[in-house]
């Protein structure tokens, strides 16, 4: 990796870091209230800032895609053997 690349990547890094804080600190800032209304709780914060409530959420739904069309196949295995 050249040294510009590596500074270039420092700067990427850290953009992002500015934009998860300011990100955190504003939805830090409502009230319980509206975090309610927008379906988070304050424990939730830090998780969703950094990207692992997104990650535990995409990965919760496609196993219940999963466990969904594994459903479907079962009861079309069990239609055909009437």
């Amino acid at each position: 990796m050249s040294l510009i690349n590596l500074f270039v990547a420092a700067r990427s890094a850290i953009a992002r870091w500015r934009q998860r804080q300011r990100a955190y600190g504003e939805l830090m800032a409502l009230d319980d209230r509206a975090l309610a209304d927008i379906g988070v709780r304050r424990e939730q914060i830090r998780a969703i800032v950094d990207g692992y409530h997104e990650a535990a959420r995409r990965t919760a739904a496609r196993d219940a895609a999963s466990d969904a069309a594994l459903g479907h196949r079962e009861a079309g295995l069990a239609a055909g053997h009437r």
